[in-house]
């Protein structure tokens, strides 16, 4: 499937949907995945399954209604909202004389193509060898050939199968190495920037939440921003400034789904450790969503999975796009403790949003008294800048200043 080319196809939700997620919401994403590699959606259906066929992952009436439709549109594709094996993906092709795919391929194609920078293309590649090399064995059966052995070798040659399995051990091995590479590289970055020190703040968030838009809202960029599932993959950071708090730097991610391939994880391991390293995570809502819940949960697991689950990484919840609820939805949820009501592409809360980031990096620190001479302006000015004054007076002819800093503030101060 060349990922550029508009192609027919027919999509089916099979089994039953995640926790908290109804069955046309679950429908109604992997259409929009597979709306974003620009397959033309002729049919899409749920099938309810009560137990998987080993063989062909669905029941025999409902293989035949999808065959029925395959020919019905003339559908080159069939997209299966589930992961499916090798043996049932080369069944289901036979039966409906289509190319089938599951969830897993639809998300790495979509990573594919939207992959901009070297390392991303890297995290892609590997992602796909690794889901490959557990196909080979039943899949690629003109593979099982053998090559002739030399005589010295003894015994029968290697086969074709072998051969493939040792070349694709070689090119993950390859990649990973590149990976860590890139891996060490971004640690350098990050202890540069300890160093520094800048607190650290990563956008995350169910895909097409509207990170991108938040972060160009927040720090003046034009990084793509599209109503697309994955319009970002590689991580973009700028720097930006927050009252009270100093200077930050603003990491947005790669977005989140439910059931995340596991070779997408281990792949984007060096992408995903500019958020296990933040010092502030704002997790950033489709609030207008009906399945906003059941997002937010999977986001909170794939968290969870990073070690970011135990509380000692602040966390802001921002319920973004509230320009398209109504005024009921937006006063029930209002009152909410916690949660800030934002439009990104209106800016609306927006500044109230930068107010929690800074409150965030300072929380926590306790108030602090420093005494400067009155000549001091330049750090006098430093704290007015990058910490929350408390109280300012003049006694004995010096400035003495309440202050609360962060962390990462305070370690800067002492090195002026």
């Amino acid at each position: 499937m060349h990922p550029a080319a508009a192609r027919p196809a027919a999509g089916a939700q099979a089994g039953r949907p995640g926790p908290g997620r109804s069955s046309a919401a679950r429908l109604e994403e992997i259409c929009g995945l597979a709306a974003a590699i620009r397959l033309d959606i002729r049919e899409a259906l749920v099938l309810p399954l009560r137990a998987p066929s080993p063989g062909l992952l669905l029941g025999k009436g409902q293989v035949e209604r999808l065959a029925g439709l395959v020919a019905a549109h003339g559908a080159e594709v069939v997209v299966i909202d589930s992961r499916i094996t090798p043996v049932q993906q080369k069944n289901l092709e036979t039966a409906l004389g289509a190319k089938v795919i599951d969830r897993t391929s639809l998300i790495l194609e979509i990573f594919g193509e939207r992959a901009a920078t070297a390392e991303g293309r890297l995290q892609v590649e590997l992602a796909h060898l690794e889901y490959q090399a557990g196909r080979l064995v039943r899949t690629w059966t003109h593979l099982e050939r053998q090559r002739g052995g030399f005589g010295f070798l003894g015994g029968p040659g290697e086969t074709q199968i072998e051969a493939d399995r040792r070349l694709l051990r070689d090119r993950i091995a390859r990649i990973r190495r590149e990976l860590e590479e890139v891996r060490r590289t971004r640690g350098l970055h990050r202890a540069r920037r300890r160093k520094a020190p800048v607190p650290a703040i990563a956008l995350v968030g169910y895909t097409n939440a509207g990170k991108s838009t938040l972060f160009n809202r927040l720090t003046g960029s034009r990084v793509l921003a599209e109503d697309l599932l994955f319009a970002t993959l590689d991580p973009t950071i700028r720097r930006i400034r927050l009252p009270g708090a100093g200077a930050a730097v603003l990491s947005d991610t790669v977005g989140f789904v439910s059931d995340l391939p596991t070779e997408l994880v281990a792949a984007f391991r060096a992408t995903l450790e500019e958020v296990t390293e933040a010092d502030l995570i704002v997790h950033v809502r489709d609030v207008a969503h009906p399945d906003s819940e059941a997002q937010a949960a999977d986001v909170r697991a794939i968290l969870g999975s990073l070690g970011l689950d135990d509380g000692q990484v602040p966390v802001i919840e921002v319920l973004n796009k509230a320009d398209l609820l109504d005024p009921l939805e937006r006063e029930a949820l209002a009152g909410r403790g916690g949660q800030l009501l934002v439009s990104a592409r209106t800016g609306e809360g927006v500044e109230a949003l930068v107010a929690a980031m800074a409150g965030a990096l300072l929380h926590g620190g306790a108030p602090e008294t420093l005494t400067l001479h009155p000549s001091d302006g330049r750090r006098r000015a430093w704290l007015h800048a990058h910490a929350e004054i408390l109280s300012e007076t003049e006694e004995d002819g010096m400035v003495r200043l309440t202050v609360r800093l962060g962390e990462a503030a305070r370690a800067r101060y002492r090195a002026l």
